[in-house]
């Protein structure tokens, strides 16, 4: 399967399912966190191309209809093929951060406290391994590391 900016799809905001159909562009939230946070990740994202002006609003747009304003994200710049300071999305202006620990991760901040932690797939992952990866990221006391879970979905990291 091969990621394209240009043919855009709908994102899907999946709560924590894993019998429906995971397509680029999609994400998978765990809406039902516990306090504990027992597990690594909150959420999972599968973007269709490495263009983050094309595939970040409408994942805002969704996590911000579900978990309210989004204030910052935080990526991994040698995943992308260009490092933004920040983007508007719809009214929003949204703070990106930028780091170099290609990681495969990406932290989303809500107010001043509220992180979320989210797998990201690379988008010229095949959908089996896309969907492999992004339920063992859900799992609510999943603590495999981003790395070890696109590894043992054979996923080859960005």
């Amino acid at each position: 399967m091969t990621a394209d900016s240009r043919t855009p799809a709908p994102l899907l905001l999946l709560q924590d399912t894993v019998d429906q159909p995971v397509v680029p562009g999609s994400a998978v939230l765990r809406l039902e966190t516990t306090s504990s946070r027992a597990g690594f990740f909150d959420g999972a994202w599968w973007p269709r191309s490495r263009d983050i002006r094309s595939q970040l609003p409408d994942l805002i747009d969704a996590l911000t209809a579900s978990l309210g304003p989004i204030a910052r994200v935080g990526l991994d710049a040698s995943a992308w093929d260009e490092v933004p300071a920040h983007l508007v999305v719809g009214d929003h202006k949204v703070r990106i951060d930028w780091s170099d620990v290609d990681d495969s991760t990406m932290i989303i901040t809500r107010g001043h406290h509220d992180h979320f932690a989210f797998l990201v797939i690379p988008p010229q992952t095949s959908a089996e391994a896309a969907h492999t990866a992004m339920t063992m990221a859900v799992q609510d006391d999943n603590r495999t590391s981003a790395v070890q879970i696109l590894d043992a979905a054979g996923i080859t990291p960005a």
